[in-house]
């Protein structure tokens, strides 16, 4: 990783306007993005276990993680950041490890989240991964799951969001993620309670990200929808055909063969 790569990443979640960040899983969605705009692109573990025909939930080979990365990295060239889960592993050197080989194949960042474990857990795997890397500037969006399991509601919740991201925090995490929070004052109390940037995924019926930007969240991603949206679109016009021995339904949104091809003949 350049140290331009990194700093851009950093530089993202500290403008005027938030970072919107699409989640890819294969090389051919992140370069759809990067052409569609996309100042930065990340992966979604849930989307590129499934595309690699692994389940989501720490399946996934750390070989076939890597190879992936190394794929989408030979085509783009903003940077990205990749979601490791909690690292395939409670062993917080060799979660170090997979982070340096990361950083090696000029990865700008992660996402690691706590998960079912525990705080500390994510707090020794965060200190040996800045240890492991040595100063060099690598973005770590360390990532607590108060909300998304519901492990505590209403007032209590947030002092353990703020609690487990100020831990973070202290430990070298670079960002703290919240996924399954959206409302606008809770982001705000959480934000000022820390000197992270706050940020969230995308969820059904949550306000308008401008609402929750003025809020303190300062980046957005989609998590496993974009790799969904693709599935059911690809299902939905080949059902007729599988069926009813029709096609017109394949030719009504086709993504066309020579700008895919141009897209990716990046050796070309």
């Amino acid at each position: 990783m350049t140290a331009t790569s990194f700093s851009t990443f950093k530089e993202l979640h500290e403008g005027s306007t938030p970072l919107l960040l699409p989640n890819a899983w294969d090389a051919a969605s992140a370069i759809l993005f990067e052409r569609d705009g996309a100042s930065a692109v990340a992966t979604s573990s849930a989307s590129l276990a499934w595309a690699l025909g692994y389940a989501d939930g720490g399946t996934l080979p750390r070989e076939e993680l890597l190879a992936a990365v190394r794929r989408i990295m030979r085509v783009i060239k903003v940077p990205l950041s990749v979601d490791i889960e909690d690292g395939y592993s409670d062993d917080a050197d060799a979660v170090a490890d997979l982070v340096a080989d990361l950083q090696h194949y000029g990865v700008a960042g992660i996402n690691l989240e706590d998960g079912g474990g525990t705080p500390e857990l994510l707090v020794a795997k965060i200190k040996a991964i800045r240890s492991k890397l040595a100063g060099a500037g690598f973005f770590i969006n360390a990532r607590t799951d108060v909300y998304l399991r519901g492990l505590a509601s209403g007032d209590a919740a947030i002092q353990m969001a703020i609690g487990r991201a100020q831990a973070y925090q202290a430990a070298g995490a670079s960002a703290a993620f919240l996924p399954g929070l959206c409302d606008a004052e809770t982001i705000s109390a959480i934000a000022q309670a820390l000197d992270i940037p706050v940020n969230i995924m995308a969820v059904p019926g949550m306000p308008e990200i401008s609402q929750l930007f003025a809020a303190g969240c300062r980046r957005f991603s989609l998590g496993p929808v974009p790799f969904q949206l693709a599935y059911h679109h690809a299902r939905e016009g080949v059902h007729p055909f599988l069926h009813q021995g029709q096609t017109a339904s394949l030719f009504k949104h086709e993504l066309s063969y020579p700008s895919m091809n141009a897209a990716l003949n990046v050796d070309g």
